[in-house]
């Protein structure tokens, strides 16, 4: 993912005019595949088999007017679309998995990283390349490739842009795109979903949620990790694994080079008290949070952790489900096509 260079990337011509809709789509699907593999047609997947678009169908007002928007910008463009709007966000992965199995050749995650991270869990490992429309508060894995947050923006680079591969986490068999971790941010994400409901999504919301959870933590977790064959115990309140270069960066942290080389960057908090971790976190917010004094750092492509509870709460790309241990994370390599910018630099 972070990093990873784009050996092998293939251009995505611009179209002219309209792209024509799916047609028999199951009967194109070889051709489709081929032409993915290797791009001397002249136009792009999306002549075959066209564009399948993955939107939340449970928004508000503001969703709903991005969603509009997006849905005006798509129209301008000339592309052609079709659209599943997934009654709710645990059907998101279900959704796309269903426009792969129709065999559409692009399916567009239209929302934030959750979102981006639910599609991605249904392309990795086919030849369905996914497009992307930030519509999300922080938007990582976007910025990252260099995406624009903008609709119009955004399709443009679907319609133009050129396919490239890059690598995404897995914990026992679930896709991530960014993060994955234990503890206290989990609990973070509970709170600021009960923030959102209240006052309305924000940037400000969202860092009163941490603000909140910090100052009620209780005692760390306990928790066994293996990595490159070595076996450490750790009491943390907050086990964090990294897998955007694009995130570590913006905070100044340890370990983006090593997402880049397709390994994982664990951040283990040191703290143990609610204040200690205040003080941590204002570090994190200034980017002056360092290595050995707020965290320890343990980087591998494969790491096991083990903690003492059967099952716990696990957030992946801001999203949270309860996962039964232990929790085996690899790097899938190269195992997802997205589209992106035509100038985007391989390595973020």
């Amino acid at each position: 993912m972070p990093g990873n260079s784009a050996t092998g990337d293939v251009p995505l011509p611009g179209t002219a005019g309209q792209v024509s809709g799916c047609r028999s789509v199951a009967a194109v699907r070889p051709a489709i595949e081929e032409v993915m593999r290797d791009m001397t047609h002249s136009g792009t997947a999306a002549d075959l088999c066209g564009i399948c678009v993955i939107l939340n169908g449970k928004s508000g007002r503001q969703d709903r007017r991005e969603h509009e928007a997006l849905m005006r910008a798509f129209r301008e463009s000339g592309l052609d679309v079709a659209v599943k709007r997934p009654s709710s966000g645990d059907r998101i992965a279900a959704a796309a998995a269903e426009a792969v199995a129709e065999g559409y050749g692009i399916v567009v995650a239209a929302g934030g990283d959750g979102t981006q991270s639910a599609v991605a869990g249904a392309l990795a490992g086919t030849d369905v390349a996914m497009g992307i429309v930030p519509m999300g508060t922080f938007n990582f894995f976007a910025r990252e490739h260099g995406i624009d947050t903008d609709a119009a923006a955004a399709v443009a680079t679907i319609r133009q842009g050129r396919i490239k591969r890059v690598s995404v986490g897995d914990i026992n068999g679930q896709i991530f795109l960014n993060n994955a971790s234990f503890g206290l941010y989990p609990a973070i994400l509970r709170a600021r979903e009960d923030i959102y409901r209240r006052w309305g999504r924000s940037r400000l919301a969202a860092y009163w949620s941490v603000l909140s959870v910090l100052m009620h933590m209780r005692r760390p977790m306990v928790v066994d990790i293996q990595a490159d064959g070595i076996r450490r115990r750790y009491e943390t309140p907050l086990a964090f694994v990294g897998n955007s270069a694009y995130q570590l960066r913006i905070h100044d942290l340890a370990g983006a080079e090593a997402v880049g080389a397709d390994r994982f960057a664990l951040l283990l908090a040191r703290a143990r008290t609610p204040w200690a971790l205040l003080a941590s976190a204002l570090r994190l917010a200034r980017r002056s949070a360092r290595q050995g004094v707020d965290f320890d750092l343990v980087c591998a492509d494969e790491i096991v952790i083990a903690t003492r509870t059967r099952t716990r709460l696990v957030a992946r790309d801001g999203e949270k489900a309860r996962m039964r241990g232990p929790f085996r994370l690899t790097v899938r390599s190269r195992a997802l096509k997205i589209i992106v910018p035509t100038d985007a630099p391989d390595a973020p």
